[in-house]
């Protein structure tokens, strides 16, 4: 469970780094990267919690 701390810790550093090299340099595609990596971020956020709820509603027999 750490290692998805320190992940969610460096995807809001790498986005805060390209919403603030976009505020300094006015290039678009800085902001297109830190779009780029929330959308990621939200996916794998949904992909990660939906394997939780599918492991907690399922019994699987072993």
């Amino acid at each position: 469970m750490w290692l998805l701390r320190l992940l969610a810790v460096l995807l809001l550093i790498a986005i805060g780094v390209g919403l603030v090299a976009y505020a300094t340099t006015g290039n678009r595609r800085w902001l297109a990267l830190a779009w780029r990596l929330f959308k990621a971020g939200i996916l794998f956020a949904l992909v990660f919690f939906a394997l939780m709820v599918v492991e907690r509603v399922l019994i699987i027999p072993v």
